[in-house]
């Protein structure tokens, strides 16, 4: 799939796969949401708003309200690349929920998944 499809579609599409990935392994539709608004700064409603207007991905993060200044610290492997040599600023940011998401569902807690522990 290439970035051009990824960008286009509907983030409400792709919602539902990080909440089923995350409820597979015993986790919640909150700690989903929890992370979304962590890294984007959206909250209930906007996240409703922009599911319900079919926000495109590109969008969805374009207009975030507050995207994390600290998802830099967001480090490692995912699709078989290394999220921080990620070029593509938007495609980063992709990655960086698909990488959160994924520690979710392996376990992590939300205060290591938000790298509270190496804030500055």
């Amino acid at each position: 799939m290439n970035n051009e499809k990824i960008y286009h579609m509907a983030f409400a599409d792709l919602y539902p796969f990080y909440i089923a990935k995350a409820e597979r392994k015993g986790r919640t539709k909150e700690e989903v949401n929890q992370i979304i608004y962590w890294l984007t700064g959206y909250n209930d409603d906007s996240l409703t708003d922009v599911t319900n207007r079919r926000f495109d991905v590109q969008s969805f993060f374009e207009f975030a309200p507050h995207f994390n200044e600290n998802a830099v610290l967001i480090t490692g492997v995912i699709c078989g690349v290394r999220i921080e040599t990620i070029q593509e600023p938007l495609m980063q940011k992709i990655r960086y929920l698909d990488k959160l998401i994924d520690e979710l569902a392996k376990g992590k807690s939300l205060d290591k998944i938000f790298r509270t522990n190496n804030l500055k």
